[in-house]
């Protein structure tokens, strides 16, 4: 479904891909871990064509990525949902107006046709009847919740997360996995993750890519990358500090 062929990108002087190569199959439930400024969050810009690449191309479906023009890019972009890092709600807007945001936009669907696919995506995230609250008179558990509701009330095939644990207690974390893995089991989607939280990425992935210096350095299924003896690996997923990982 994925395939990202020797990707460089930089931003000025400091290069941040260095010749990545990762293929991603349907169905796969991958995690992204590394430390941060490792190119992490910029490798899943370029999925979705928001950053093009210094060289090196991405394929969706065989398809390359570069060269599209805003239109197709469009097309592409529809495949994906997203559940940004905060969330990412409008505070203006209600949590109703909030995930069906992109069906107004599109214009595809009735009033009644919406509501009933708003109603569907809470109820999916276990927040049945909260359409008109706002996100202030959420808590961040929920935000996120709704934030997932709106990257899947339109049925993508592809779901990225961007630290989807972020700034949440354990008991709001563990839930916020438990439907990831849900969401993932039950529309069958793909999905990729990027976090710091190995606790989550055991819980919501078949398979954990570790990104080193904007290179891949280990791929492969959860279990072993998560209990593999590589130094780097090892440091990394167990918090361990040492002197030549302290300098980014």
């Amino acid at each position: 479904m994925i395939e990202v062929r020797d990707v460089h990108k930089g931003f000025g002087t400091q290069r941040v891909l260095r010749g990545v190569d990762l293929r991603i199959d349907a169905g796969e439930a991958v995690v992204i871990i590394g430390r941060s400024g490792g190119g992490k969050s910029v490798l899943l810009k370029h999925l979705i064509g928001l950053v093009p690449p210094d060289s090196g191309e991405v394929r969706i479906d065989g398809r390359a990525m570069g060269g599209l023009d805003e239109r197709a890019l469009i097309g592409v972009r529809r495949r994906f949902g997203m559940l940004f890092q905060m969330a990412a709600l409008f505070d203006s807007m209600t949590v109703y107006e909030n995930v069906s945001f992109v069906l107004r936009r599109e214009g595809r669907h009735t009033e009644a046709e919406m509501r009933a696919m708003v109603a569907d995506a809470l109820e999916r995230v276990e927040l049945p009847g909260i359409e008109g609250k706002r996100p202030a008179e959420l808590s961040g558990g929920m935000r996120k919740r709704v934030g997932l509701a709106r990257a899947v009330v339109y049925r993508p095939s592809i779901l990225l997360y961007d630290e989807p644990t972020t700034g949440l207690d354990p008991i709001a974390s563990d839930r916020i996995d438990r439907l990831i893995r849900k969401v993932w089991e039950e529309l069958g989607v793909t999905s990729i993750a990027v976090t710091h939280d190995m606790r989550s990425a055991r819980r919501i992935s078949n398979r954990v890519v570790m990104l080193h210096e904007g290179q891949i350095h280990a791929d492969g299924p959860t279990e072993r990358i998560l209990s593999s003896e590589d130094p780097l690996v090892y440091n990394f997923v167990n918090g361990i500090a040492t002197e030549a990982a302290d300098t980014p």
